[in-house]
């Protein structure tokens, strides 16, 4: 079957800087895919992520890795075959929450595949000690039976079966032996490596106290900063609001040298009237001469006035005195008049009766 892929997922991929131990160098330039390979031949767990053509991660998981989570969005782990400290940036704590699980769930299963490995290797050397025992006694049996061709000839079906699986345990023995010092050797390289990155993750914690001390002092400096950028907008809007004010004066000063221009103009009107006032003190004098004129004329027809309202008075009494006279008269014409028609009517009568 092959590897195949048992989780997927996507993030920014970072490296340890190799010179300095403390700063991450970004492997990509975007988000890529990172998957966990299953190789069931070599019953092994990998970290693979691909960048185009290059392959930014290919990391073993062992049992002895960890998988650290340094901020909300961001996990790292060490690889001591690759010398490297691997970083990963997630768009989310979720990702990254599932990652850190796959990552435990593989390295127990790696865990188990090495304690199932390690047993095998137990049993196979026990298999070959066995062997070990039972050689000199087939030794001694030759030897007493004969020579290896005389054994041969007397050997039978079980005994040549027993000898080539007595050669195949000692080639595993052999192989385990020559397997043994290589996993010591791996043993020792990956201590050294385990003891540089742990040397390495002690000056990244360093570094990271920095980083928060240095965090501290640039929120320090970004509030000190927006205090600033508070107390100058202030400043502003009292310089804008000076700019209004001088604005409002510079019209009200306009405003002023037209009224004084106006004013101005007036008074050189009062200065050229004030020169034709004597003119004007003579007409006053005339005029008021016509006044006192008018003033006896007025006196005189008022008292023509009088005159003519006291024979009005007495013209109305004399016309109230004649309409009652009138009255008078008119009564006694009615009655008058009354007589004459009875007068006729008497006559018509005679008239009719003659």
């Amino acid at each position: 079957m092959g590897e195949q892929p048992i989780f997927t997922t996507r993030a920014h991929v970072f490296q340890i800087d190799p010179t300095t131990k403390k700063n991450w160098v970004p492997a990509s330039k975007q988000a890529v895919t990172v998957s966990y390979f299953y190789d069931s031949t070599r019953n092994s767990y990998r970290i693979i992520s691909v960048d185009g053509s290059k392959v930014i991660i290919n990391s073993t998981i062992t049992p002895n890795m960890t998988f650290t989570k340094t901020s909300q969005k961001f996990g790292q782990w060490a690889d001591s075959r690759a010398n490297t400290v691997f970083g990963l940036g997630f768009a989310s704590e979720q990702q990254l929450a599932k990652f850190a699980e796959k990552f435990q769930e593989v390295k127990e299963a790696a865990k188990l595949a090495r304690d199932k490995s390690q047993e095998k290797m137990e049993t196979s050397s026990n298999h070959s000690q066995e062997s070990g025992r039972e050689t000199p006694s087939s030794t001694q049996a030759s030897s007493i039976n004969g020579t290896d061709d005389e054994k041969i000839s007397h050997v039978g079906p079980a005994d040549a079966l027993l000898k080539s699986e007595n050669d195949r345990l000692k080639t595993a023995v052999e192989q385990s032996n020559t397997n043994a010092k290589k996993w010591e050797t791996e043993l020792q390289t990956l201590r050294e490596s385990n003891a540089r990155l742990v040397e390495a993750l002690k000056e990244s914690s360093a570094n990271v106290e920095t980083w928060k001390k240095q965090l501290a002092a640039c929120k320090e400096e970004s509030d000190h900063l927006r205090d600033k950028i508070t107390e100058l907008e202030a400043e502003c809007n009292e310089a804008n609001q000076e700019k209004e004010r001088n604005a409002q004066l510079t019209v009200r000063v306009q405003e002023l040298e037209s009224e004084l221009q106006e004013k101005e103009q007036e008074l050189e009107n009062l200065r050229k009237q004030a020169e034709i006032i004597p003119q004007l003190m003579e007409e006053c004098e005339n005029i008021t001469q016509k006044l006192q004129a008018a003033e006896m004329k007025n006196k005189d027809l008022e008292e023509r006035i009088e005159t003519l309202q006291t024979d009005i008075e007495d013209s109305n009494h004399k016309q109230g005195h004649l309409k009652v006279e009138l009255k008078k008269f008119m009564d006694i014409l009615d009655g008058k008049i009354d007589e004459l028609h009875e007068f006729r009517q008497g006559l018509s009568k005679l008239g009719v009766d003659n």
